[in-house]
């Protein structure tokens, strides 16, 4: 038995009473979801706490005298404390968190409130082109806005290692300029499924230059402290971390550039979602998010040393990590592949056919639509509610279409 699957089957006590929790799991045993890269299931506490407020304290926030709309209120107030804690802020009187509807909309209040108002003309920016479209569309807007107004910016690709397909500190380290002015990078990759190393980003661009982390396949799935990894900015989705849609925030600290504030009216907040968001943080803390990592890195071990061995099939990103008796990085959850003969989309059908939910598409990747490549990717996506049985029946649903 290997060293990750002895891991997990320690950790099975502790799996199998969280799965209870999931009512749309426990409901559907016929089924296995492996797609949280797009969205995750939500425990029962996180349900629990969005019907309570519903039919308890349903009010706006900031915006009366009376206690439902006081203890609104207050939950906004709490949750962005719950975000700073759960975040490991070391100066939380300095950060702040502002709510937004998703990593998308998070990176572009960045990119158009906080980036096109500090830069000036001739300043440059890194950025990256091979990660999902959400981390370079906001860039490049913010780029266009300013050349409207007479400003050039330059914006740079984010260079990659293209045997791990880690970033390069080295070549970064070498690119960063005196104008140099902000960099924005993914802490895992959407496709690949690795962690990034983004915390090797500070050393190379030096103290000043602020960074901007897309977390959105990070918060809720491993352990993620601001403090260790030396950025300013850490935007997520709350639906990818067991809340419900139409949340997230924007932690934003505040030691690099001017203080970020969304611009414009704030309109009225997403309360229910965030109360949703503090449950889900609650949950993953309880539930721990180191064992939600080492649960899921067993689980993803297994499949890419099982699907290496399918010779119809090819595995996307580093092919040193595929055996599970690799020393190299393992993959966080995410393994995205194809099939050397059927069109991505006709495979994810069979999966769903055989009880599977997978992602099975471009999967927003830059660039992705105009290769040359137009037979997409499948996505195996997994959470702390997948199981090593659903690994091995997927296994033997892909081997007998080889």
């Amino acid at each position: 038995m290997s060293a990750l699957a002895a891991e997990a089957a320690d950790l099975r006590p502790w799996h199998s009473a969280l799965r209870t929790e999931f009512p749309i799991i426990t409901n559907h045993p016929e089924l296995a979801f492996p797609d949280s890269a797009a969205t995750s299931q939500k425990p029962q506490a996180v349900l629990d706490a969005a019907h309570t407020y519903l039919t308890t304290s349903n009010a706006n926030a900031g915006r009366g005298a009376y206690p439902w709309a006081n203890r609104t209120t207050d939950l906004v107030e709490r949750t962005r404390t719950r975000v700073k804690e759960f975040l490991g802020d070391p100066t939380p009187e300095r950060s702040g968190v502002h709510f937004v509807g998703g990593t998308t909309e998070g990176l572009r209040v960045v990119a158009l409130d906080w980036l096109a108002s500090w830069l000036t003309d001739g300043d440059e920016i890194i950025v990256p082109y091979a990660d999902h479209q959400a981390n370079l569309s906001p860039w490049l807007e913010a780029r266009r806005l300013l050349a409207r107004q007479g400003i050039g910016v330059r914006v740079r690709p984010l260079p990659y290692q293209a045997a791990s397909g880690d970033y390069d500190p080295a070549a970064l380290a070498a690119m960063t300029g005196p104008r140099t002015r902000f960099v924005a990078a993914t802490h895992v990759h959407h496709v690949y499924g690795g962690d990034m190393n983004v915390h090797r980003l500070r050393e190379a661009v030096g103290p000043e230059v602020p960074i901007c982390l897309d977390a959105a396949q990070s918060i809720g799935h491993l352990p993620v402290s601001v403090a260790d990894l030396d950025v300013d900015f850490v935007v997520f989705s709350g639906h990818k971390a067991m809340a419900l849609p139409g949340t997230g925030a924007v932690w934003a600290g505040g030691a690099r550039g001017p203080a970020f504030r969304p611009g414009g009216w704030s309109g009225t907040p997403n309360t229910v979602g965030i109360a949703g968001l503090h449950a889900a943080l609650d949950w993953l803390d309880a539930a721990g998010t180191d064992r939600i990592e080492r649960w899921t890195l067993a689980l993803t071990a297994r499949l890419t040393d099982g699907l290496r061995r399918l010779s119809p099939y090819g595995i996307l990103g580093c092919q040193l990590s595929l055996p599970a008796s690799s020393g190299v990085q393992r993959r966080l959850g995410i393994v995205t592949f194809r099939h050397r003969d059927s069109p991505s989309d006709d495979l994810g059908f069979i999966l769903y056919s055989h009880g599977f939910m997978v992602r099975a598409d471009s999967l927003c990747q830059v660039g992705a639509e105009e290769s040359d490549d137009k037979r997409g990717s499948v996505r195996v996506s997994l959470h702390v509610y997948n199981t090593p049985e659903e690994i091995e029946r997927l296994l033997s649903v892909l081997a007998s279409l080889t």
